[in-house]
């Protein structure tokens, strides 16, 4: 059996969280060592990667210009970016960046410095969060159906199932998913904590004991 894999560009569908779409790479190949996703601008003045700074989870990245060009914004400042471009922000930099040409291309890597990487299962999650936005939760809890038949080691997708199943009215399956997110990744008692999506099944016996570790 081959120990390697490929993949064009294309062969990778887009999915989007309402704001930028971009290419899922890492969970394209099943990487779990670090974070890594391609985002295309179609068109001159697009978007391509939302506005933040990580500093809440104290994240670098690199971002490298495949083709097309860019532009920065980063701490206020501005930096045209051509192809062969690479640029760093560590923690606490405000960056984002736009197309200057149709069909801009960028790949992104991240990682937080110190830690290992904890694949969370946002890519499972984000073409989700428009419709949880909007409070739509049995649509939601519908298409999370297919992900979470095949168990994927993914804590924040078993987390966020509990709070859709709280929120439907789904007890048992609330109960049994956070389960599975606090088996993945103990910091999943901390936000279960004051979280509430899951004020619906706080006064369960068995939540109380899944948020006190016992």
């Amino acid at each position: 059996m081959t120990a390697w894999s490929t993949a064009q560009l294309d062969d990778i569908n887009k999915i989007s969280d309402g704001r930028v779409p971009w290419r899922p790479v890492r969970h394209h190949f099943g990487i779990t060592s670090f974070g890594l996703n391609v985002f295309t601008g179609e068109a001159a003045g697009d978007r391509i990667i939302n506005e933040d700074d990580e500093a809440d989870d104290a994240q670098e990245e690199l971002y490298f210009v495949h083709s097309g060009r860019a532009r920065f914004e980063l701490d206020g400042e501005t930096l045209d970016a051509p192809p062969g471009t690479l640029v760093f922000a560590p923690p606490g930099v405000t960056r984002t960046a736009f197309a200057e040409e149709p069909g801009t291309t960028l790949v992104a890597v991240g990682g937080t410095p110190g830690k290992a990487y904890e694949v969370g299962g946002w890519e499972i999650w984000a073409p989700l969060g428009p419709l949880y936005q909007a409070g739509e939760y049995e649509q939601v809890a519908e298409r999370l159906g297919p992900a979470l038949a095949e168990d994927p080691p993914y804590p924040l997708i078993h987390y966020n199932a509990a709070c859709i199943y709280s929120l439907t009215g789904r007890t048992d399956e609330a109960i049994a998913h956070l389960g599975r997110a606090v088996e993945l990744s103990d910091e999943v008692r901390g936000m279960a904590e004051t979280d509430t999506d899951l004020d619906a099944i706080r006064d369960e016996p068995a939540f109380k004991q899944l948020v006190a570790g016992r």
